[in-house]
Parts: structure tokens; C-alpha cells; sequence
């Protein structure tokens, strides 16, 4: 598997600095990285929203919240991280396999195969795990997202938030207990995040917009992505003697089912939603005819 070669002026900033070569996840060296940390974030995210929620709702106020232009600067800032962590996480996982080359011919592992399930024993440091931890600490700026739509459409779905709460346990998991195909994990995301922020900051200043759906298929692809490597792990860990993490990997696959029938669900009510208005458009279009025609008979059998 070929990788590009990285400039060399982004390659001291994206895999040589020493914060990045000599990255460990541990209490005292990685900010967010205890549990009390995660549990007290995730409670207070969705305290918050709630609380918020509730206010407009107790005020009834109709109109937006005015916010200026910080959505769109939140977009473009989520959609340039998420590049900058593909980015990253791509040449870092190409550095990784060029330095771990001769290991994984004693061990016959190919590229795919270390993608897909850590060696049993590998530890949250190094390259990959910083870009892992920068991961996960853009998780916190994507909750943002959450409390604009409160301000500006005053909805809040429990999916929003179980969603949002999920994504911020498993990008923790990942580094807790060095899990296995978290790689692959992050580059879909990130891709699909880069493409999901940039098309929302492209609409938030006002140029034309394609469809709303776009953003939605973006994340049936991730999905969909993500469930084919699921099946891939799988089969690597009863196959090659086992995948590091697979405790965690196992937790993670059923909140990842949890989400999937949730958004599946979102879906299909959305697209029954938007059949329903177009079949009403048109029974109404054709319910103008019938009478446009009745009115002409009336007129000739007056003449």
C-alpha cells in the first residue's frame, strides 16, 4: 500500500514534532483523558441543552436567535480540523507502516489487516494516538452544533443528543483501550466531516444549496462504511488470534447499531414526509383542474 510523500514543510508539523512523536494518553499528560472528565462532559452537554431548550420554550419565542456569523465560522473551522486530522492520520498511519515494516513479516500482517485489528498489547502512544486524541477533543466543538440549532429552529431531538454523547464515548474509548480500527474510523469521519461542514459553511453565507439530503447521505455513507469494517474486525480477531480492544470494539458496535436503526428511522421519516407533501401538491394541483374543468361544463351548459 503506497502513500503520498508529505511535503517536508508540513511534515515536521503533521508526524516529526515532538509532541506528536512522543504523544501519550495518560491522566497526568492528556488533558479530558479520565472518566469523571468524560461523564461530567457528556452530563453537562446535555444538561445544558435541555435547560436551554426549556427556556425558549417557557418565553415562547418564535423568532430565531440571532447569531451572527459564528455558525459559519464554526463550520469552517470543523470542516478544516477534520482536514487537517485525515491528513494527518493518513501520513502518520504511512509512517507507522513503514517503521513497523519488518515486525509485520515475522507476522505475516498486511496493511489492511493492521487497519482493521491492533496486535494484541499495542499502547495509546505515538502518532496515530496523538491524531486520535486531536480527534477527540474536536468532538467537544462539534456539541456546538447542537445548541445553534436550539437557538435558531428551538428543536432538540433525543437522537441529536444521544448521538453527539455517543461519538464523544467512543472517541474516548478508542484511546482508553487502544481499540482496534479506530484508524480507518477516523479517516471516514474526517473525510466525511470535511465534506458534511464545508457544504454547511457554503450555504450559512448565503450561496445556493443543492438539498438538505446532501448531508444526510454524507452520513449514511459513513455508516454504511463503517458497518462493512465492523464485519472486517470481526472475522480478523477469530482469525488472527485475537484484536487489541475488542472489549471496547464490541461496546462500540452496539452503540453503533443504536445509532444506525435511530438515524435509519430519521430517515425514512424524513423521506415519508417529503413523499406526503409531494403527493399533496399534487392532489391539490389536480383538485385546481378538476374544478377549473367543472367550471368550463357549467359555463357551457348555461350558453
Amino acid at each position: 500500500m503506497g502513500f503520498p510523500v508529505v511535503p517536508q514543510p508540513l511534515k515536521y508539523w503533521l508526524l516529526d514534532h515532538p509532541s506528536i512523536v512522543w504523544f501519550r494518553w495518560s491522566p497526568t499528560q492528556s488533558w479530558g483523558s479520565t472518566w469523571p472528565f468524560l461523564i461530567t462532559s457528556i452530563t453537562a452537554y446535555i444538561t445544558t441543552a435541555l435547560t436551554l431548550h426549556v427556556i425558549l420554550k417557557i418565553f415562547r419565542r418564535r423568532r430565531p436567535v440571532p447569531l451572527g456569523p459564528i455558525p459559519a465560522i464554526h463550520s469552517l473551522a470543523m470542516s478544516l480540523i477534520s482536514v487537517t486530522i485525515f491528513t494527518g492520520m493518513l501520513f502518520s498511519a504511512g509512517a507507522e507502516i513503514r517503521d513497523t515494516r519488518w515486525l509485520w513479516r515475522r507476522t505475516r500482517t498486511t496493511p489492511i489487516e493492521w487497519f482493521l485489528c491492533f496486535p494484541l498489547g499495542i499502547r495509546p502512544s505515538g502518532r496515530v494516538f496523538f491524531w486520535s486524541y486531536v480527534f477527540y477533543l474536536s468532538r467537544f466543538l462539534h456539541l456546538l452544533r447542537t445548541f445553534f440549532i436550539i437557538l435558531r429552529h428551538r428543536k432538540l431531538s433525543f437522537f441529536r443528543l444521544f448521538n453527539h454523547s455517543i461519538l464523544l464515548l467512543m472517541s474516548f474509548l478508542w484511546l482508553e483501550f487502544s481499540q482496534s480500527f479506530q484508524v480507518l474510523g477516523i479517516l471516514f469521519s474526517t473525510l466525511v466531516y470535511s465534506v458534511v461542514y464545508g457544504y454547511r459553511f457554503w450555504t450559512e453565507i448565503g450561496l445556493p444549496s443543492k438539498s438538505f439530503t446532501f448531508t444526510v447521505n454524507c452520513q449514511m455513507v459513513l455508516l454504511g462504511c463503517n458497518l462493512v469494517c465492523h464485519f472486517g474486525v470481526l472475522s480478523l480477531h477469530f482469525l488472527r488470534g485475537g484484536c487489541n480492544g475488542i472489549g471496547a470494539w464490541v461496546f462500540n458496535s452496539v452503540l453503533n447499531a443504536a445509532i444506525l436503526m435511530l438515524f435509519l428511522k430519521s430517515y425514512v421519516n424524513m423521506y415519508c414526509q417529503r413523499k406526503n407533501t409531494s403527493v399533496a401538491h399534487h392532489s391539490s394541483f389536480d383538485g385546481v383542474e378538476d374544478l377549473s374543468k367543472q367550471g368550463n361544463l357549467i359555463a357551457k351548459l348555461k350558453t
